[in-house]
């Protein structure tokens, strides 16, 4: 019998880390050609905090995601439906990913502006993917324990809570008091977990 040289889960997240890989890329050249724009051509656009902490939270948030897929590993199987819903799932992350920053700055004079005219959309999506990943989970019988653990359920909703305040929230100071509370609750969960 001829033994597969790959398994399940080696297979779907070669596509599954591929994609993320795209996003993480996207979020890091959209910083780049910020700071580049800035410090070459002009010194009066106004980087700020909020597309920088987004960018921040959302690279946070991919790991999570990165680090979610080795907890389905030993339930993956290759299918159809798994290659459509990775592609799906991982797509929509490089949509977010890709938002985070303008690609033309030209028009811009403060990076604050593009953050709350895309924020919702960012947002909104890593809000729809926490609440695939947990139904997911729920599906799942050797996860569902996991998923309903008080520290693990206080963590997600504080996250859930979090991510809509940071669609609702009209001011600067508070849009930035709530993207650094979703980073230190990341920082806090890698390091507490």
């Amino acid at each position: 019998m001829i033994r597969p040289s790959m398994s399940d889960f080696e297979f779907l997240f070669a596509l599954y880390g591929l994609m993320l890989g795209l996003s993480i890329a996207e979020v890091l050249s959209g910083l780049a050609r910020s700071i580049e724009e800035r410090l070459q051509s002009r010194p009066t656009l106004r980087i700020g905090w909020l597309c920088p902490l987004l960018a921040v939270f959302v690279l946070l948030d991919l790991l999570s995601f990165w680090s979610a897929a080795w907890t389905v590993r030993p339930v993956v199987r290759v299918s159809g439906e798994s290659l459509m819903l990775v592609t799906a799932f991982a797509g929509a992350y490089y949509l977010a990913a890709r938002l985070v920053f303008p690609r033309d700055l030209s028009q811009l004079a403060d990076l604050d502006e593009h953050f709350f005219r895309v924020r919702r959309i960012v947002v909104g999506i890593l809000l729809a993917l926490l609440v695939v990943q947990m139904t997911y989970y729920a599906s799942v019988p050797a996860i569902r324990p996991r998923l309903v653990a008080p520290a693990s359920l206080g963590m997600t909703l504080l996250l859930a809570a979090l991510l809509v305040a940071a669609m609702i929230v009209r001011s600067r100071r508070w849009a930035t008091i709530v993207l650094a509370a979703l980073v230190l609750r990341y920082v806090a969960a890698y390091l507490i977990f």
